[in-house]
């Protein structure tokens, strides 16, 4: 290679050798992944050639993407330690967020499935951006194509190091059946806003005139912040169902309320500085699942997410080095 021709990465080149399986130097090998998890493969093809002036096909970097992708689950399940990203410079006595949620992804056969995501961080690591905004300077995301069986084991190997946990999540069964068998001693905290979404639905579908139905949901709202589930309780059974939708959402309404109420005494948790929003992991699965992975047009092999998914969340993760010593290791 000359100083101003491209690279040419063919077997033969001298920068090959003792790459066995792709016969790309380990460098390169790990732009392709970089890349490759960065932006579409064929996007990631002209990135190396306008900036490294590298010859390297959209299928090579997808192949290397899948392969090396691919490596990371059987380590963890084997709690090899040189791939489980830690937090950083986190006090013993503060929180450890927990925060898992699904999302559904486009297979390649037209077919849907959900795809889970944790996200997990330490309270001494958000800092306060706004007044109504706060964020996480590091966080450890880890996510899963398929069910909750294979979910949570992979989920749990990264939680081994903290002992004062805050789970927050939404309505979803799934997760508080998790929480419960395995973290009895866990502060569990049912997201405000979904609960605030299920009192906003019985509204609308209760009363039409606008200002009325404001006030009595502002009023309820108040309640809430102030670990007045119960009267919020009270005053959803006192309300005679204006028609069928209301009856329906009432019920269900007052359901939800009555199984997570021990979820929801936000004061108390507000007095601790605990969060009592799953905003994090909602904006989680946009920055590291939607902005890949569910681009117009794309879908996915199973094999082929499963891998970039665990790209994203090492990348995400500022655990990257992790993956550059397994394409060096491989």
């Amino acid at each position: 290679m000359t100083s101003f021709g491209r690279l040419e990465l063919s077997k033969k080149h001298p920068l090959c050798s003792g790459t066995d399986r792709f016969a790309i130097s380990e460098k390169v090998r790990g732009l392709c992944c970089l890349t490759g998890q960065a932006v579409p493969y064929e996007q990631g093809s002209e990135l190396l050639l306008k900036l490294g002036n590298i010859s390297m096909s959209a299928m090579q970097i997808q192949r290397q993407c899948k392969y090396y992708g691919s490596l990371l689950d059987p380590l963890i399940q084997a709690d090899c330690e040189a791939v489980i990203p830690k937090l950083k410079e986190t006090k013993s006595a503060e929180p450890v967020y927990v925060m898992v949620d699904g999302a559904m992804l486009c297979l390649e056969e037209g077919k849907w499935k959900e795809l889970k995501l944790g996200r997990i961080f330490s309270g001494d690591n958000v800092v306060q951006l706004s007044d109504r905004r706060r964020q996480a300077r590091q966080s450890i995301y880890v996510g899963h194509l398929g069910s909750v069986d294979e979910f949570f084991p992979k989920l749990e190997r990264h939680l081994v190091d903290y002992s004062h946990k805050v789970i927050i999540g939404d309505g979803a069964r799934w997760i508080w059946n998790w929480a419960e068998d395995n973290y009895p001693g866990a502060i569990q905290i049912l997201d405000f806003f979904h609960a605030k979404e299920k009192l906003v639905l019985f509204a609308r579908n209760q009363w039409k005139e606008e200002k009325r139905r404001r006030e009595w949901v502002e009023n309820q709202l108040e309640k809430l912040r102030h670990n007045g589930v119960y009267d919020v309780i009270q005053a959803v059974q006192s309300c005679r169902p204006s028609n069928e939708e209301a009856k329906s959402t009432k019920a269900k309404l007052i359901n939800y309320y009555e199984e997570h109420s021990e979820r929801m005494q936000y004061k108390t948790y507000r007095d601790r500085g605990l969060l009592i929003g799953s905003g994090p992991i909602e904006a989680a699965h946009r920055s590291v699942i939607q902005q890949r992975m569910k681009l117009s047009g794309q879908k996915w092999s199973t094999d082929g997410a499963q891998s970039m998914v665990n790209l994203r969340c090492y990348y995400a993760s500022q655990a990257w080095d992790m993956v550059e010593k397994i394409i060096k290791a491989a």
